[in-house]
C-alpha cells in the first residue's frame, strides 16, 4: 500500500531536522575550531576588514559599507584563494568577530570575540560589501573593533519557514493546500481545463505544447528543461500568456540568481515585475524594476524620508518633555505608516509579476496575499519544505527544471540518506507523468557532444537545432575528446578537497596546445570563452592559482573561468575542459558517482568538450566506461 501524503511531509520533515542540527553543530565547529585562515579560504569569512560609511537605505535599515584586503596573505607567507567567492550573497545572515590585540594580522593567535547580533548581506560585488545591521548600538560595537571580520552565519530563518511550512501543509484538514498535497503525493489525476491549443510561432513544437500544458492545468504542471532546449523561453511565454488570463501571478526560485535571471527576461518581454528582496545580479536594468529601487522613486518617497528622518532626529534629541517627544513620534509614525501603505498599494497594483526566492514569498510586504498561479524555476533544486512556502500562497503551481541537473545541496549523511534531496518536483514527474512536458530541441551543444548525455539521461529524445548540430571551432577538430592521466590525488593544502597537481599541470598544457591550433588573434577576436571545470573545490583552487601566476595565460584571462560543477550550474561555454582529479588503486570516486553532476559538467559545452582523467580509476564506474567508449568512437 503506497504511503499517505502526510507521511511523505512527515518524514521529510524529520530529515529537514537532521539537516538543520547538522548544519547547526558544523556552524558551531567553523566558529570555534576553525582558524581564521581557513575561514578565508573556504570563503565563510572576509578579514581584515575596513569599515566605510554607514546610512539608512530606502527600507529604513541601518546599513554600513565593508571592505576586505583584495589580497590575503597567510602567516606562512602565501596567497590565499576563496574556494567559493560567491558564498556571500544578498539576503545571507552574518556575524562579526575582532581579534585582540595579543595576535597577529593573519588571525594566528590572540582571542576572537563575536558580536551577539545577527545581520544580513544588503549587496555584494568583488570586495565591498553592504550590510545591513540590527540597531545604532550593533553599529558602535564594530566600529570600536581592534581588527574585525565577518563570517557566513547559520541561516536559521529560512529553516523556520521550511518547518512552519511543512507543518501548515501536513496539519492543513480542508482547503487548496490540503488538496494540492493530496494531488502531489497520491494518484489522484489532475484537472485539466479543455480549451483549444494556442498556437505560438516563434516557439518550436514541444515548447508550444508545454505552454499549452500549462495554460490548461487547474492543478500542477511542470516544464521540463534539459540543457539548452529554453527552458526560460518557454517559461517566458507561459507566464506571459497567464497574464492574459491573470491580473497578477508569482514567480519564484531557490536562489537569488535564479530568480533575478527569469526576472531580467520578462522584464525583456514587456512584463511588468516587482522583485522582491535582494537581487545578485546588480545591473542598472535589474534595479529599475526591484522594491526598493521603485520605492525609492514614488513621489511620496521624499516625504516618508522626512518624516523617517524626523522621528530619527527626536529620538537623537533630549530636548523637550518626554511626554511631547512620545506625542510628536506617535504622529510621526502614524503619518509614515500611511505612507508607506500608499507607496506599497501603489507598487502592488502596477506590478504583474511578483519575483523573490522561495524563502522570500513569506517577506511580510506579502502578507495576505494569494496568486493564482505560483511559477517555480530551477525547481529541481529546490527543497519540497521550501516550495511549500510559495504554494502556500498559490492556487496552482508550475514547477520548471531538469532533475536530471543537480539536485539540492544536503550536508547531512543522514538526511541524504533518508532522501531529502528528493524534490517535489521529482514526486511530481513520477506521480504524475501526464503533467510533464519535456522539452525536446535544444540549442547549445554540437549533435556530438549532445549524443552522450541524451542517450545517458533523456531516453534518446532530444534533437539538435539545425543551426548548432554541426557547428565547431576548427576545421578537422572532433568535438569530444579524453585526454588520460595517471597522476595520484591528493588533499589539497587545506585539507578541505581532492587535488591532483599533475592533472591541473595536464589540464592546462592541453588547453594551451588547443589555443595554439585556433590562434591567439582568433580568440581574441571572436571572444572563444573557456570553461574548466572541477568537481572538487582543491582543484578550482589550484587552477585558478595556476592561471594567475603563468604568463601565457595573462591576454586570455578574461575569456577563462575555472569554477565547480555547481558554480557552471546554467551557464555554457565555447570550450569546456573537465578535470576529474581521481586516480587511485582503489577506483574510489567519490561524489563523482553522482551522474547528475558529470551531466550539468559535460552539457555546458558548445563546440568543444576534452575530459581530462585516470581512465583506471573512472572506468570502474559503467558511466564513464560507456563515456570513454563513446568518445573514442569519435575518434
Amino acid at each position: 500500500m503506497p504511503e499517505s501524503p502526510i507521511t511523505i511531509l512527515q518524514r521529510q520533515r524529520a530529515l529537514l531536522q537532521a539537516e538543520y542540527a547538522y548544519e547547526k553543530a558544523e556552524f558551531q565547529r567553523l566558529t570555534e575550531a576553525t582558524g581564521i585562515e581557513r575561514k578565508v579560504q573556504r570563503g565563510v569569512a572576509w578579514y581584515p576588514l575596513t569599515l566605510g560609511r554607514s546610512y539608512h537605505n530606502s527600507l529604513d535599515q541601518l546599513v554600513v559599507e565593508v571592505e576586505r584586503s583584495t589580497t590575503v596573505i597567510s602567516h606562512q607567507g602565501e596567497e590565499l584563494d576563496a574556494d567559493e567567492p560567491a558564498l556571500f550573497e544578498p539576503g545571507k545572515p552574518v556575524c562579526f568577530f575582532s581579534q585582540d590585540a595579543s595576535g597577529d594580522f593573519h588571525g594566528t593567535g590572540g582571542l576572537l570575540h563575536y558580536y551577539k547580533f545577527v545581520a544580513q548581506v544588503s549587496y555584494v560585488e568583488d570586495n565591498r560589501m553592504v550590510i545591513a545591521l540590527p540597531s545604532p548600538d550593533a553599529l558602535e560595537q564594530i566600529r570600536e573593533a581592534y581588527r574585525l571580520g565577518v563570517q557566513l552565519y547559520l541561516d536559521e530563518q529560512t529553516y523556520r519557514l521550511m518547518f512552519e511550512a511543512l507543518d501548515d501543509v501536513i496539519n492543513a484538514k480542508t482547503g487548496r493546500l490540503a488538496e494540492l498535497r493530496e494531488i502531489f503525493h497520491s494518484t489522484l489525476p489532475c484537472s485539466k481545463y479543455t480549451f483549444d491549443a494556442v498556437r505560438f510561432p516563434w516557439l518550436n513544437t514541444s515548447q508550444q505544447a508545454a505552454v499549452n500544458e500549462v495554460l490548461w492545468t487547474k492543478d500542477v504542471a511542470v516544464v521540463h528543461g534539459p540543457p539548452g532546449t529554453g527552458k526560460t523561453t518557454t517559461l517566458v511565454e507561459a507566464v506571459y500568456e497567464t497574464l492574459r488570463r491573470e491580473t497578477q501571478v508569482l514567480v519564484c526560485a531557490q536562489s537569488n540568481m535564479a530568480v533575478d535571471w527569469i526576472a531580467e527576461k520578462l522584464v525583456d518581454r514587456g512584463v511588468s515585475v516587482l522583485r522582491i528582496g535582494n537581487p545578485t545580479r546588480v545591473t542598472d536594468k535589474m534595479l529599475s524594476f526591484t522594491y526598493e529601487r521603485r520605492f525609492e522613486s514614488h513621489p511620496l518617497y521624499t516625504e516618508l524620508w522626512a518624516v523617517r528622518k524626523a522621528i530619527r532626529d527626536i529620538y537623537a534629541s533630549k530636548s523637550g518633555s518626554s511626554d511631547s517627544r512620545h506625542q510628536k513620534i506617535a504622529r510621526l509614525k502614524d503619518r509614515a505608516t500611511d505612507l508607506e501603505y500608499s507607496i506599497n498599494q501603489a507598487l502592488f497594483d502596477d506590478a504583474k509579476v511578483i519575483a523573490c526566492t522561495l524563502a522570500g514569498s513569506a517577506n511580510r510586504l506579502l502578507t495576505g496575499m494569494k496568486f493564482g498561479t505560483l511559477f517555480i524555476d530551477e525547481a529541481a533544486q529546490a527543497l519540497e519544505a521550501a516550495c511549500w512556502i510559495a504554494i502556500r500562497k498559490a492556487h496552482r503551481v508550475i514547477l520548471a527544471g531538469d532533475h536530471r541537473q543537480l539536485p539540492p545541496t544536503i550536508k547531512s549523511p543522514e538526511a541524504m540518506h533518508g532522501g531529502l534531496d528528493k524534490t517535489l518536483m521529482q514526486y511530481i514527474v513520477e506521480n504524475k507523468p501526464k503533467a510533464v512536458s519535456l522539452l525536446t530541441v535544444q540549442y547549445r551543444m554540437c549533435d556530438t557532444i549532445m549524443q552522450f548525455p541524451n542517450q545517458e539521461f533523456y531516453e534518446g529524445k532530444l534533437e539538435s537545432a539545425p543551426e548548432v548540430k554541426y557547428r565547431g571551432i576548427l576545421d578537422w577538430d572532433t568535438a569530444v575528446e579524453w585526454v588520460e592521466q595517471d597522476g595520484e590525488a591528493g588533499e589539497s593544502a587545506s585539507g578541505l578537497s581532492k587535488v591532483n597537481l599533475a592533472e591541473a599541470q595536464l589540464t592546462l598544457a592541453t588547453l594551451q596546445r588547443y589555443f595554439e591550433k585556433i590562434g591567439k588573434d582568433r580568440l581574441l577576436e571572436e571572444r572563444v570563452d573557456v570553461g574548466i571545470i572541477s568537481p572538487y573545490k582543491g582543484q578550482v583552487a589550484l587552477l585558478r592559482r595556476f592561471i594567475r601566476q603563468d604568463r601565457y595565460w595573462k591576454p586570455f584571462r578574461s575569456l577563462i573561468t575555472v569554477n565547480t560543477v555547481d558554480g557552471f550550474q546554467g551557464q555554457e561555454r565555447d570550450v569546456i575542459v573537465i578535470s576529474l582529479v581521481r586516480s587511485n588503486a582503489e577506483g574510489n570516486l567519490g561524489f563523482l558517482r553522482d551522474l547528475r553532476r558529470m551531466n550539468v559538467a559535460i552539457t555546458r559545452a558548445r563546440m568543444k568538450l576534452i575530459v581530462i582523467g585516470d581512465r583506471s580509476t573512472l572506468c570502474r564506474m559503467p558511466f564513464y566506461k560507456r563515456l570513454a567508449a563513446y568518445i573514442d568512437e569519435q575518434w
